[in-house]
């Protein structure tokens, strides 16, 4: 059988296709022999790769030398299978590529996959290479996810059990999954391996990243969330985190279905966006909040003009009416930078009926809260922290990185007169993402911001099997901006908030 039908592909090669002059790769056999998988495993769950790494050929800069598949590495210890593979898919993917002149920038469609495999073919049989039959199928799919993915890491980005991927250097990548994190065998053939991949992913979005400036944010076409940082600040690699968004967008009911809220929490917290009050979203790194964000924007009416502000556009509304603002690095000569808060004052100028900022990180808290308050309701944002009460705190921090040298009472009037709503996210130690509060802001004691709890989520212990058990009760507390409302049509029972119906157990 021919390898193009064993890769699913058919048909002869193009007779007035150049052929590619190639040195053979020694054969494989010389070393011990490859085993036959028998069905991958899980990317997420497979063992790590305990052996060292090996000297890889170099990447996307042409070379033409095969690599020394048998050589072993500087402590002498043979490369495994994985580290030969991988090897032999990099040389691959150079052959191709000088093939393939100019048409670098491959998109994944049927007839590039292909022209993939014709080409592969002729490379692989030009190797004098033999494999078995899924080892082929292996190497031709690592080399389609060089070409026309984000190389190794391209399966876990598939995988969508995979919520967060994070390249510690060439050699470690990690997964978590399900709320926990695990090592998987995925590795890079060198550091220069990570920074071309880093810079396929930063090049459409005009971003650089350099030994002057080794730090960027950035986004993969799906919208998940990419940071990285290389040397001299990464000591031992270059460093990608990457923060999946799942590929069907989740609803209030599915956050229901997870546990992470109760229905009731869900009909109070879609009557509070509808009724245009203002929320804040808090919560910890990886907490969920740019998600709840989301689920929370579904509830804003079709008819009403959104504006959104980002560092990096994560956000995916539902609605038509969306105008999507980020904000912009400066260029090599420090010019040009356009931060959030920028677009914050521009935003205001646009007519917007609801404004969503992504995060709040600084002085942008200041304008927020003024426009919040000068007829933007309903406007939406995060911030970082713990608790609803340290949720004031760093607002109040971020309004003096706006340099107003305002008294702190009034950033805190500011404060109580334009936030409704605070929403804490939390992460819990198995895993488990919760909402933990939900507090009305009610407005200033003497120079206190008054806050009451309207639910709250109450630690019961751990299940044999070490899950947390949880329970989100109402604290029996009606909201003063209840009136608010049933303005807008909402009558909410008062059995949502605790309250005892007679003839009725309590929850």
């Amino acid at each position: 059988m021919s390898l193009l039908k064993r890769l699913g592909g058919g048909g002869a090669l193009p007779s007035n296709e150049p052929a590619v002059t190639v040195a053979p790769i020694p054969s494989m056999a010389a070393v011990a022999p490859l085993p036959q998988p028998q069905s991958p495993p899980p990317a997420h769950s497979s063992p790590p790769i305990s052996a060292p790494p090996i000297n890889a050929p170099s990447v996307g800069t042409g070379a033409i030398s095969p690599p020394v598949i048998s050589a072993p590495s500087a402590d002498g210890t043979p490369p495994t299978d994985q580290q030969r593979i991988l090897d032999l898919s990099l040389w691959c993917v150079d052959r191709i590529q000088a093939s393939l002149g100019n048409q670098n920038d491959l998109k994944r469609s049927p007839e590039t996959e292909k022209l993939l495999q014709e080409r592969f073919a002729r490379v692989y049989q030009q190797a004098g290479v033999t494999l078995p039959g899924e080892l082929v199928k292996q190497l031709f799919t690592m080399v389609c996810d060089e070409l026309m993915g984000f190389g190794p890491i391209q399966q876990l980005l598939n995988d969508d059990s995979v919520s967060e991927i994070m390249i510690n250097g060439p050699n470690r990548v990690y997964v978590e999954s399900k709320g926990k994190l695990r090592l998987t065998p995925a590795r890079f053939a060198s550091d220069e391996h990570v920074l071309k991949i880093i810079d396929r992913i930063i090049r459409p979005l005009g971003r650089r990243i350099d030994r002057k400036w080794p730090m960027v944010d950035a986004r993969l076409p799906d919208g998940s969330r990419v940071n990285a940082i290389i040397a001299p600040c990464a000591i031992d690699g270059s460093t990608v985190t990457i923060r999946k968004f799942s590929k069907n967008k989740l609803k209030i009911d599915d956050l229901v279905r997870f546990g992470s809220m109760t229905p009731e929490m869900a009909e109070f917290l879609r009557a509070c966006v509808v009724s245009r009050l203002n929320i804040v979203v808090s919560g910890g790194t990886g907490s969920g909040k740019t998600t709840l964000l989301n689920v929370l924007s579904n509830f804003i009416p079709e008819d009403e003009r959104i504006v959104t502000i980002e560092d990096s556009a994560e956000l995916q509304l539902a609605q038509d009416h969306v105008v999507r603002l980020e904000a912009k690095p400066a260029e090599v000569d420090g010019s040009g930078r356009v931060q959030i808060r920028d677009l914050v004052i521009n935003s205001l100028r646009m007519r917007p009926e609801r404004v969503v900022i992504g995060e709040c990180r600084g002085g942008e808290t200041l304008d927020m809260l003024q426009a919040m308050n000068t007829g933007h309701d309903g406007s939406l944002t995060t911030l970082h922290a713990n608790t609803p009460r340290d949720a004031l705190a760093r607002m109040e921090t971020m309004s003096m990185m706006a340099g107003m040298d305002l008294p702190l009472k009034v950033i805190r009037d500011q404060i109580a007169a334009a936030i409704d709503i605070i929403v804490q996210q939390s992460r819990l130690d198995d895993g488990q993402r919760k909402v933990t509060y939900i507090t009305e802001v009610q407005g200033m004691e003497g120079e206190t911001v008054v806050l009451q709890d309207i639910f709250k989520l109450e630690i019961l212990g751990k299940s044999p099997e070490g899950k947390i058990q949880t329970e989100m009760r109402p604290t029996g507390v009606r909201p003063r901006f209840t009136p608010r409302l049933e303005a807008h049509g909402f009558k909410l029972p008062p059995s949502i908030f605790g309250a005892q119906i007679p003839g009725q157990k309590h929850r």
